[in-house]
């Protein structure tokens, strides 16, 4: 019976190559996720961004109803029946059919996801258009006819998050 020594190469650990070349496809690897990563980032954004906008549009539009509704008495008559700021859709409006018990409209104001300042409240981080304002060109006026992000950034599907 013969007994062979164990090489040197069994009782080591890995070489230098072995190393480089687990490190080499850990870096391919990771080249190959990190653009992955970042457009389910984006994408994840842009969901809370069309969240973002249907809620408040939809809590616009509810306002508006209630005006037509007669539910909201308006103090100008010439107004549009739209409210005069974001923050009316949270505090909430009397409800004149209702002995004036008030009605609201969102539970707060969500913020812009492209936003990147946190300090900025979730109120500021929206731009306003007014009923008075054309779609090509919004501009805040007497009332808040529609919301827009005021990101400069493009959406996966090519349109501006601004025209969203």
């Amino acid at each position: 019976m013969t007994h062979t020594l164990p090489s040197r190469r069994a009782s080591g650990g890995f070489s230098l190559i072995e190393l480089l070349a687990a490190a080499a496809i850990l870096g391919l690897l990771a080249t190959v996720a990190v653009p992955f990563v970042e457009t389910a980032i984006k994408r994840q954004k842009e969901q809370a961004l069309r969240i973002a906008l249907r809620d408040i549009r939809q809590g616009i539009d509810a306002y508006k109803k209630a005006v037509v509704d007669g539910r909201i008495k308006l103090a100008d008559t010439a107004a549009s029946g739209y409210p005069a700021t974001l923050t009316d859709l949270v505090a909430g409006a009397p409800n004149e059919k209702n002995a004036g018990k008030p009605l609201y409209f969102l539970r707060r104001i969500p913020r812009d996801p492209f936003v990147k300042d946190a300090a900025t409240a979730a109120i500021d981080t929206w731009g306003l258009r007014s009923f008075a304002s054309s779609d090509k060109s919004p501009a805040k006026g007497s009332d808040v006819f529609d919301v827009y992000s005021t990101s400069d950034g493009t959406g996966l599907n090519g349109v501006p998050y601004r025209e969203w």
